[in-house]
């Protein structure tokens, strides 16, 4: 019967010689502050695309509401802060304010408010707003 082989390694290419101990230690030294800096800043960056798709949404739900037939603008801001609400509220987008205006032609709502922020001391602001011509009954 035949013992497995055992493989001896005795000629290393790739041995660590004594002028590169430590090397590993440097490169994590000096990489994971650059990724842990690429990871924060992708997040930061998703948080504040959702924080403005929710902001942009809210304005658009808001008009709607204020540019319909018997509409206002009141009702429009209404429906804005609803919206935001309803998407995740301060999770999402923190001190929100809601601007609403309805002329005889046009009625527009601004949703303001800020952004989560993974980053210490910095809180971006966001601001959407939209317009939409009144419904009204010609003849």
């Amino acid at each position: 019967m035949r013992r497995p082989q055992r493989f001896v390694f005795r000629d290393r290419p790739h041995a660590v010689t004594e002028h590169e101990r430590g090397s590993t230690s440097i490169q994590m030294v000096l990489l994971m502050p650059a990724l842990f800096a690429v990871m924060f800043l992708g997040m930061q960056g998703a948080l504040f695309y959702h924080a403005r798709t929710v902001a942009l949404a809210a304005a658009q739900e808001g008009v709607r509401t204020a540019a319909g037939l018997g509409g206002s603008g009141s009702a429009g801001a209404r429906d804005a802060y609803a919206f935001v609400a309803d998407a995740g509220g301060d999770d999402v987008l923190q001190g929100t304010q809601v601007r609403s205006s309805r002329s005889t032609t046009n009625a527009t709502v601004s949703v303001t408010g800020r952004s989560l922020s993974v980053i210490p001391g910095w809180t971006p602001t966001v601001t959407q707003s939209a317009s939409a011509p009144v419904e009204r009954i010609t003849q």
